[in-house]
């Protein structure tokens, strides 16, 4: 069962690696980043809203005193992260906000020992560091960047990794009464109610006009959101939040993948040589779980 939920965390990691194919067709259709979020919460929580109230009425029951875990995973997290995440590249470059968005693991491991009393063993520093090595190196930050980073980029950067963070955490509560289902349309839901005013989407419409913008909405709505965040929230039903985001840390070798592979970015060994290290940190971590098979 525990071999299930992880892999059923990597499968969310790999498909939220996917998230740069669909937001290039969002911005070839003419919308922002910001508008690009809302898209994604609000196409998530449509058609899977619209899936489960087909096939699991019931799982769109919940209690209104409830409603902190869904703004939680919603708003504190989902909506959070991408505005600090979207701030981080405005002010500095994609990679240095990659690689301080990949903080997360380090936030979610703490807040774990906090709140769950998870052990932090050296086997779980140590995947830690190696994962933090291979995210820079992926991105390109080191050892190439060599450019000055402020402060409020810095803030920026360690908010969005602390909003990514906070979504294992909040689900890992609301685990308690509902299902991964439940969670996952409620954090959409949320999610979309709360970035569309922000983003000013329904201000213009006009890019849905163009092909584009109905497959990336498509893409990035369903693969890339309401498919992943089911299977990651499943995931956190047996997996140790700190262990799961450590493992979610597949997708920036992922979206490095399908960037070489369909981008034609450059292949360096520096980039060779992070996705090693992602890819080794988390057979390491699974390393305990492997040995007692």
């Amino acid at each position: 069962m525990l071999g299930k939920a992880y892999l059923n965390i990597i499968t969310a990691a790999a498909l939220w690696g996917c998230i740069g194919v669909f937001l290039k067709l969002l911005t070839a259709a003419g919308f922002t980043s910001m508008e690009g979020v809302a898209i994604r919460a609000l196409a998530a929580s449509l058609i899977y809203g619209g899936f489960l109230t087909l096939t699991n009425p019931g799982a769109l029951r919940i209690h209104p005193k409830d409603w902190y875990y869904f703004f939680g995973t919603g708003v504190c997290s989902l909506l959070f992260f991408n505005w600090c995440y979207f701030n981080t590249i405005s002010r500095s470059s994609m990679s240095v906000a990659a690689v301080l968005l990949y903080t997360a693991p380090v936030f979610v491991t703490l807040m774990s020992a906090l709140f769950f009393h998870e052990t932090i063993t050296p086997l779980k520093l140590l995947a830690l560091a190696v994962t933090f090595a291979g995210c820079a190196l992926v991105t390109g930050l080191f050892p190439l960047g060599q450019e000055p980073i402020s402060l409020g980029t810095i803030l920026f950067g360690l908010g969005s990794g602390f909003g990514y963070a906070l979504y294992s955490i909040f689900s890992k509560f609301a685990l308690k009464q509902y299902s991964p289902a439940t969670i996952s349309f409620y954090s959409f839901l949320f999610c979309a109610l709360f970035s569309l005013p922000l983003s000013g989407l329904h201000r213009d419409l006009s890019g849905f006009a163009c092909w584009q913008a109905w497959v990336g909405a498509l893409g990035i709505g369903v693969l890339c959101c309401a498919i992943p965040y089911v299977l990651y929230t499943d995931g956190l039903r047996l997996a140790e939040p700190g262990r799961a985001a450590i493992l979610a840390t597949i997708e920036p070798f992922v979206a490095a993948a399908l960037g070489i592979l369909l981008f034609r970015e450059d292949i360096t060994l520096f980039k060779l040589l992070g996705m090693a290290g992602i890819l080794g940190s988390v057979l390491l971590i699974n390393r305990q779980n492997l040995a007692k098979k």
